[in-house]
């Protein structure tokens, strides 16, 4: 069973990989294409192809790292209170659960937060 993950999981990689360089090396010939043709000038055109960029880098990154600590902490009070045992099949995957959860919550938050500050 654990071999079929190790395989899964090794899959996926390799593909994000693939896709990742195939991604960048499209925009790349993309933004060098435009920039060649005279349509955008040199500077405006990383902001343009991208999209919108993000005014509160600091925010999301700071949001996202505040509820993960406290998905663990919760994790950590719950496992010493004796709620979450780690040897069980089904209990085996909450405190990843709980981890998913809080991490979700702080990259909510920060959709909340920037779509507020834009209107």
């Amino acid at each position: 069973m654990s071999e079929q993950i190790g395989a899964a999981i090794v899959t996926a990689v390799v593909f994000f990989g693939l896709y990742s360089l195939l991604k960048a090396l499209t925009d790349y010939l993309l933004r060098r294409k435009i920039v060649n043709s005279g349509h955008v000038d040199k500077a405006g055109i990383l902001d343009t192809i991208e999209g919108e960029t993000n005014k509160y880098p600091t925010l999301k990154w700071g949001l996202v790292t505040l509820f993960a600590g406290v998905g663990m902490i919760l994790i950590q009070i719950l496992s010493r209170a004796g709620r979450l045992n780690w040897d069980q099949g089904a209990d085996a995957f909450l405190p990843v659960g709980i981890e998913l959860v809080f991490i979700a919550a702080g990259f909510l938050l920060f959709f909340f937060i920037a779509t507020t500050r834009k209107s």
